[in-house]
């Protein structure tokens, strides 16, 4: 009877809950959603339900934006109206990656590094600050577009900035390297890393298996770049290698956001270049200006040359703007004057570059790691003043800003014959909460005592936050340096090690699959 009794109390439970059972596993995130997630300050339901209504939000302000597009017979306008189509898009999908992290918490997927917190806070940040270039791209014209759009823009922001704060801070839960450690992602590979992805930064060029070959002579596969990434896959989820021989490509480069896990290989810095001169002056957006862009998430660049030719009398002048998130330039020179490398948003890492440029030549809004690099002030227009970087962070919740680590900064060779009346700095802040680090460099005489200037005033120096730790040389003391409340002198390696490789872009989880060389702590 007992037996009997069981096997009728089995039966219902399999016919309640059997059709749940056989559903994918949507079904399965449904239960794990009412676990609350440990890097959120409100319930999971809560911040689910404000990313949704964020997303239907900046849908309908890129309804409104679309409705503009063609409209006008002026470049800029033209530029700025599509750079807000696809800056909202991209915000769009950074949201969505937020709801789909959320919803599938314990999830190893093809966009994240697997730390949580990082990854809604690299999407969040981005997603925030996509507006602000949005409105920007207006800037020189007569346009009433911005003033119109301007309050849509603004109820985007404050929805994310809401969602953004609803994100616990805290340390990285990455299980990096202690400080000192060294750690050298080209000797060493995760056990899950594709044996074809091994290396690819470390061979010679012709010990390399591309895909496909781009050559000017007519003797790859492509004579142009846009054709080679056209042909591409899209989302593709294993490593798709570019070969381009060498020369000089007169060609604005676009990888879109469906462009996953694409590498380009040149035969050398200075030796395949790619080369344009869009500028502010001709009636381009900085965004749009830019000769090389890259957004697909995972793209890597080694041995090449982003370059803008535009000179300094043409203003903002961008060679390469970066929207890939986990991306790495290993070898790559990247060359301009005002506004040179835009890391605009997500995670970047610069690895043996060299860049040169004149007026915040370094800036953005990603969080980016530039390790083991030439940086080069070159000579600005009379009367102007040299900023190497130029961060774009607006607010205490984003995390993103510069580390600048184990670099060379010092004139090129068209400055150092004038330095007594050139002013070069190492950076100004863009916006209010401008975050960087300058730490185990060398700093030449061309850099001055104060080290840092004012953008406006005393605009964003109590709430910025730059720092220097165990520079070098010339240009490195620190007796005269800025006074302000936002300047930090940093002497404890504790201190320092939280705009280490590993600690401020994660990149003992995502480095290692790219196979650059990278110190993960403080030790070469």
């Amino acid at each position: 009877m007992e037996h009997t009794k069981l096997r009728t109390l089995m039966f219902i439970v399999l016919f309640l809950y059997f059709p749940f059972f056989m559903k994918d596993s949507v079904v399965f995130a449904a239960f794990d959603n009412k676990k609350e997630l440990e890097c959120l300050k409100v319930p999971t339901a809560t911040f689910l339900s404000s990313l949704k209504s964020t997303i239907e939000e900046v849908r309908n302000v890129a309804t409104i934006v679309s409705k503009f597009a063609n409209v006008f017979n002026d470049r800029r306008v033209t530029n700025a109206v599509n750079d807000c189509l696809d800056l909202l898009d991209y915000s769009v999908d950074e949201l969505s990656l937020t709801i789909s992290a959320t919803e599938n918490p314990h999830a190893k997927d093809k966009y994240s590094t697997g730390n949580r917190r990082s990854d809604l806070k690299t999407w969040l940040s981005a997603a925030l600050g996509n507006q602000d270039t949005c409105q920007d791209g207006f800037d020189g014209s007569n346009s009433i577009v911005k003033t119109i759009i301007g309050g849509s823009l603004g109820q985007v922001t404050s929805l994310v900035t809401q969602v953004l704060g609803m994100v616990t801070q805290g340390p990285s839960n990455n299980f990096g390297d202690l400080p000192g450690k060294k750690h050298e992602g080209g000797n060493k590979f995760p056990s899950w890393m594709k044996v074809r992805d091994r290396g690819l930064l470390q061979v010679p060029v012709n010990g390399i298996m591309a895909d496909v070959v781009v050559a000017k002579d007519g003797s790859g596969n492509y004579p142009t770049i846009t054709e080679a990434v056209l042909a591409a896959p899209n989302n593709s989820t294993r490593r798709y290698v570019i070969y381009i021989k060498k020369g000089v490509y007169n060609e604005y480069v676009e990888i879109k956001k469906k462009k996953w896990n694409l590498m380009m290989v040149g035969d050398g810095m200075g030796v395949t270049v790619i080369s344009g001169n869009r500028n502010f002056i001709d009636g381009w957006t900085t965004f749009r200006s830019a000769t090389f862009a890259v957004a697909g998430k995972g793209f890597i660049a080694r041995d090449l040359t982003f370059e803008n030719t535009a000179g300094p009398e043409k203003h903002q002048a961008v060679a390469l703007r970066c929207d890939s998130d986990l991306s790495a330039f290993y070898r790559c020179g990247i060359h301009g004057y005002q506004d040179t490398l835009y890391a605009h948003s997500l995670r970047q890492f610069y690895r043996e570059c060299q860049i040169s440029g004149t007026v915040d030549f370094i800036f953005g809004n990603g969080a980016a790691v530039l390790q083991n690099c030439e940086i080069l002030a070159r000579k600005p227009l009379p009367n102007q003043k040299n900023s190497i970087t130029a961060q774009g962070r607006k607010d205490p919740n984003q995390n993103t800003g510069f580390s600048i680590q184990f670099c060379n900064i010092t004139a090129d060779a068209d400055l150092a014959a004038t330095l007594n009346s050139t002013y070069t700095y190492l950076g100004r802040p863009w916006k209010e909460y401008s975050k960087t680090i300058i730490m185990q460099s060398y700093i030449s005489n061309a850099v001055r005592p104060e080290g840092w200037l004012e953008w406006n005033g005393n605009f964003a120096l109590d709430t910025l936050y730059y720092a220097e730790y165990m520079n070098y040389g010339p240009g490195a003391g620190l007796s005269s340096r800025v006074k302000w409340p936002g300047y930090h002198l940093l002497n404890q390696s504790y201190q320092a090690y939280n705009f280490t490789v590993a600690q401020f872009i994660d990149g003992n989880l995502w480095l290692p699959s790219t196979g650059v060389r990278f110190t993960s702590g403080l030790s070469i």
